[in-house]
């Protein structure tokens, strides 16, 4: 059974998965389309990040960012190469929303990348009923990024 909780980065755990999902981005993104955070940006006071963990294990991570104007931004969302395929990003998504309403935000939106990488997490998006939209926050539409939205 997986346990999701807020997370300060701090365990070891957290780290490491952090790496994989820094690396992961810079494998399969161009590097001026990559705007995965790391550690730091992870930290900043407008982040708010979870882990999922079964047992000892982490599971998962995933992070709101509040934009302000009532929009928060997906970001960071992975599943440990270990967990893959065991319902650990549907269940860190459908926590965030929960948190994205409880705060007040009325639009959730994310950026990700395009390709064979990507479609398992868009998949997940677009089951949960995330939509196409245009670039939102600081971003720059491009033929690599697609964004999408959700009203809550």
């Amino acid at each position: 059974m997986l346990t999701i909780r807020e997370d300060d980065l701090t365990h070891p755990q957290t780290q490491k998965l952090v790496e994989i999902h820094l690396r992961g981005m810079a494998d399969t993104s161009p590097p001026e389309h990559c705007f995965a955070l790391d550690l730091s940006g992870l930290q900043a006071p407008d982040v708010t990040l979870w882990s999922a963990w079964d047992g000892e294990a982490i599971a998962g991570i995933g992070a709101l960012k509040e934009l302000g104007g009532g929009e928060g931004e997906l970001k960071s969302m992975r599943t440990h190469p270990d967990h893959l395929r065991k319902g650990v990003g549907a269940a860190i998504l459908e926590h965030i929303i929960g948190q994205a309403r409880a705060r007040g935000i009325q639009r959730l939106c994310l950026e990700t990348g395009s390709g064979e990488a990507f479609e398992p997490a868009l998949e997940l998006y677009r089951r949960r009923g995330f939509e196409s939209c245009g670039a939102f926050s600081d971003y720059v539409g491009s033929d690599f990024n697609q964004f999408m939205a959700l009203r809550l």
